[in-house]
């Protein structure tokens, strides 16, 4: 893969990644971190889309200044790294906001001081000579250009060990996707200062006389895009991870509730909406479940015994000595008991004598009562005993 294509396959991925961001965006466009991390990956893939060599020569034709692409480039790269540690900073937060925006407006000022001095030192240099790939070796002698790329790369440098530390520090302190996050920044940042080093290798070689600018023009430039795609990845997975995670909690929930509504979904009435099919979001059925679960257990209301969830409840307290999951076995019973005689008979339960079901005032203790339809033996013999007695009537 030649160097332009490599640079542009990085640049699509951020731009990819970008594109994600965005359309997080639109349902939070007022969140800050959301659109800091949005204006990161669309620098980093700015910078790739820049760095190109075929790109590198459209530049420096298209303003009539040879080599001019290379500090818009460095001035890119600065920028993306003084971007990168305020939104570390800003996503760590800090208990005193005081100190969050002195830390900001610290690197923001230092590193748009280096945009500026990047210029200027270009300006007072001399570089006639068009080098798309190896401009940092070919002129790493020559005054004023050799400490606009030692300035550049020292910046970036630093940029790099701050991220280092910043994200492996927090990483240690947060769980789950955050943390794997937190550790691919880390490791891309590191590689980024790796990629540092060869280039000052390469040019202090130069300086000894000695030709090592494959370091620069090839090692380094693997790096680059390794890098790119680590620090990317490592912004992304706390917020894909976050997702993924929610809708597999959605759709775990949506499962376990089940046997719960299968058991009140005769209580369902026929002008109610039908159940979404399985390409819904999950969502959205699970709060059509739940929706359905409240209305039918309301229905039902006048069918709950007392004495039933208080012998259930006794029975199952006796048993495992867990209050609210005594309770979820009581609810469940009192709600098949309610389900079987609702069918054959009317309301026959005076209000003073009725069971109060508060197994759906909490999420957990719902997904107890629809275990405890499921396999509780006190709500089977519930259902055995009406049906003995409706069979007898």
């Amino acid at each position: 893969m030649n160097a332009g294509t490599a640079y542009l396959c990085s640049a699509g991925g951020l731009f990819f990644a970008t594109v994600i961001k965005l359309l997080a965006l639109r349902k939070n466009p007022r969140d800050p971190l959301l659109r800091a991390v949005t204006a990161t990956l669309f620098i980093g893939a700015l910078l790739f889309v820049t760095a190109a060599p075929p790109n590198l020569a459209v530049i420096n034709e298209t303003l009539g200044i040879p080599n001019i692409a290379a500090p818009i480039v460095y001035s890119i790269l600065t920028t993306f790294d003084g971007v990168t540690i305020v939104l570390l900073i800003h996503w760590r937060g800090n208990d005193d906001p005081r100190v969050t925006l002195r830390q900001t407006r610290l690197c923001l000022t230092t590193y748009a001081a280096v945009v500026v001095a990047i210029f200027v030192l270009f300006a007072l240099g001399d570089a006639p000579v068009e080098r798309l790939r190896d401009l940092d070796t070919y002129y790493s002698g020559t005054p004023w250009i050799r400490e606009m790329i030692l300035l550049y790369l020292a910046a970036h440098s630093v940029a790099a060990v701050t991220m280092v530390i910043l994200s492996w520090r927090w990483a240690r302190k947060v769980p789950g996707t955050l943390k794997l996050g937190l550790q691919l920044i880390a490791v891309g940042a590191a590689c980024t200062f790796a990629y540092d080093l060869l280039k000052y290798t390469a040019i202090f070689a130069r300086w000894f006389g000695h030709d090592w600018d494959w370091l620069s023009t090839n090692v380094a430039f693997s790096l680059a895009g390794f890098s790119a795609f680590l620090v990317a990845a490592g912004f992304l997975l706390p917020s894909i991870g976050q997702g993924v995670g929610s809708r597999f909690r959605a759709l775990r929930r949506f499962r376990l509730l089940q046997p719960l509504w299968l058991e009140i979904r005769p209580e369902i009435p026929a002008t109610s909406p039908p159940p979404m099919p399985w390409w819904q979001p999950v969502e959205h059925r699970l709060m059509q479940r739940e929706r359905d679960i409240f209305d039918a257990v309301l229905r039902l209301t006048p069918w709950f015994e007392r004495a039933t969830g208080a012998t259930v409840y006794a029975l199952a307290l006796a048993e495992h000595s867990e209050s609210r999951r005594a309770r979820s076995e009581a609810d469940a019973s009192v709600i098949a008991r309610a389900v079987m005689q609702r069918r054959s008979a009317a309301p026959t339960v005076a209000p003073e004598l009725r069971w109060t079901v508060s197994s759906t005032e909490d999420s957990d203790d719902l997904l107890s009562m629809s275990a405890a339809m499921l396999r509780s033996p006190r709500v089977e013999l519930v259902r055995q005993s009406t049906a003995r007695v409706e069979h007898r009537a």
